[in-house]
Formats: C-alpha cells, structure tokens, sequence
C-alpha cells in the first residue's frame, strides 16, 4: 500500500520547528537575514510555529513561503526522535539538525514514486516501483544513527531509473514536440531562464532539471512534461495548463507566478500568492 500524498506534505502542527533551525540561508532576496545551521530562526517561537507566518514575503522571507519539507519534519519529530524536541534534549540536537536533510530527501523520493505508481502509464513497471515505495518508506524507518550511514546516493540512483523509465511510458503518450527549433531548445537541464514560451505546446516535453526561471510561460500547455527538477523560480504559469505535468511539487509552484487559470494537478495547491486576476490576452 502507498500513502494519499497529503502525508508527504510538511505538518508544523506535528514539528519541533527542524526546518527552522536545521538549514541555513543567507541574507538575499529570499531571505532578510543570515542564519547558521543549527541556528533558531529568530522568527521561530516557543511553540515552534512561526511568529511572523501570515506576513513572511512582506518581511523578507519570500524563501520560507516556497519550501517544504514533503513531511520530513513530522517524522523525524514524531517517530525518528519518538515526540523529544530538540529543546527538551539539547545533547542530541545535532543529530536530529544533521539527519533532517537525509529524511528530506528520502520523503522527496517517496512523493515522486507515489505519483508514478499512481500513473495509469506506468502498468509494466509499478512491480518496481511499488517496491522501491516499500524500500524507502522502510529506510524513512531506521534510527537517526543508520540514517546517517545511509548511502542515499546509490538508493536514488536506483530509485532514478524507474522514475526516468515513467517519464518515459507518460511522454510517450504525447505528441511530439513540432519543429527541430523546438526539439534542440526544450530539453533535459535545458536553459530557459526568461524564455518566451506563451502559449506553447509543451506536452511530453523532457523538462527535467531546466532553468525556466523568469520564463513566460502563459498559456503554455505542459501537459505530460516531465518537470522533476526543474528550477521555476518566477516563471509566469498563469493560464497555463499543468494538470497532468509529471513530478510537480508544491514548491516549484510556490517559486512561480500564477493566476486563477492555471490549471493544477489534483494533488497541488494553488498557492496563496498567485494572481486571482485571468492572463492578460495578446
């Protein structure tokens, strides 16, 4: 059995605040101060919620709008540290600050599988997948010491070839980018940063790891892209149709533009700061 995956989404409720105080940042345009890891954010209160959560773009936070932690902090706090906070026991805080990413990272890969065995084009391969699922939810499992130990590398590189094998079953079924113009522009890692891509047909484009920061994408239909990776900072997604966009996560949305047109997968949110306003029409 695989997870509905509304429980790989952050819950604060359910956190000793790990995000918080576990992941650096630097004063930028993402963020209004400097902090160490291992540092309390200076927002983060006694309960650890944030103290400034409905105002974080206005104060400078834009960077904490746009993460999550795909239910990493629940279960470390939870069930890895069995409900004890890092305040409660200072001595083993470290350790729950340093095994935070290594949980982060297998939570990621369990929102990926989960969509592709949900995927009625990966049939021939959800065998796989439903054992890779099963492989890293039992390592989600072990004890902060092992889960420092883990070689992630080479269970994700396993975990990657099942998700490329999808990527390819779900693109198959699209048509074919038109031109050779298209085909030699639009790829894998492909650099997009402030391409002009209104109303494009995308459908089963290789998106994956490509820059589309600032692109304009309005309009554009991405229907079956695969877009595992991809860096979406200010893209303007409004009016465009994501609805079945393949390894889309909520915080690739929160990095972009939207509106009230643009059309999501069931499993997203429409972020709160996205336009209510239709594309403007050209």
């Amino acid at each position: 059995m695989t997870p509905d995956r509304k429980h790989l989404r952050g819950d604060c409720d359910n956190c000793f605040g790990l995000c918080c105080v576990a992941l650096p940042f630097a004063a930028s345009a993402d963020f209004a101060i400097d902090k160490q890891s291992g540092q309390p954010c200076r927002n983060l209160q006694d309960d650890y919620r944030c103290g400034i959560h409905t105002r974080l773009r206005q104060q400078g936070f834009r960077g904490c709008t746009v993460y999550d932690c795909f239910g990493a902090g629940q279960k470390l706090s939870q069930h890895t540290f069995g409900s004890r906070s890092w305040r409660q026991e200072p001595q083993a805080a470290r350790l729950m600050f340093e095994v935070y990413p290594v949980m982060w990272h297998l939570q990621e890969l369990l929102w990926y599988l989960t969509e592709a065995i949900e995927h009625p084009a990966s049939e021939t391969i959800r065998p796989q997948l439903q054992a890779a699922w099963e492989e890293t939810e039992r390592l989600t499992g072990l004890d902060a010491e092992a889960l420092l130990k883990l070689d992630f590398a080479a269970h994700r590189a396993g975990v990657n070839t099942l998700l490329l094998q999808t990527s390819d079953l779900v693109r198959a079924k699209a048509p074919k980018l038109k031109t050779d113009s298209q085909r030699k522009k639009i790829g894998r890692g492909a650099d997009l940063m402030g391409a002009k891509l209104q109303n494009a047909d995308l459908r089963g484009a290789n998106l994956r790891g490509s820059y589309l920061i600032a692109a304009d994408l309005r309009g554009a239909d991405l229907r079956h892209a695969d877009l595992i990776g991809a860096d979406m900072r200010d893209t303007d997604l409004s009016g465009a149709d994501l609805s079945e966009s393949l390894f889309l996560t909520q915080v690739q949305l929160q990095a972009a533009k939207g509106n009230a047109d643009t059309k999501l997968p069931p499993a997203l949110n429409r972020p709160e700061h996205w336009s209510s306003k239709k594309p403007a029409t050209s």
